[in-house]
């Protein structure tokens, strides 16, 4: 079982999303970009890896599940269904 993620690594893969899409390995590669680049509140790979986002290509299926989970909560939240429809 994975910890929690970091609310600041969410943060970062939604912000990535928003900017590029959520279609792999496309979003990988804007991860990459972002923290390259320091774009996402100066955060580079090491503040990253830090805060649990490690954009190696060995540690690549941890970054895999954690944005599996992100996009699963935010779909989950931008449903306009409701939770016990009854229909």
């Amino acid at each position: 079982m994975m910890e929690p993620l970091n609310p600041i690594a969410r943060d970062f893969i939604l912000f990535c999303i928003h900017r590029h899409g959520k279609e792999w390995p496309a979003l990988y590669d804007a991860m990459c970009w972002v923290a390259g680049r320091r774009l996402f509140r100066g955060l580079g790979y090491a503040e990253l890896r830090k805060l649990g986002i490690s954009l190696a290509l060995n540690n690549i299926e941890d970054t895999i599940k954690m944005v599996d989970t992100v996009t699963a909560e935010e779909d989950k939240v931008h449903t306009d269904e409701p939770a016990n429809s009854t229909s």
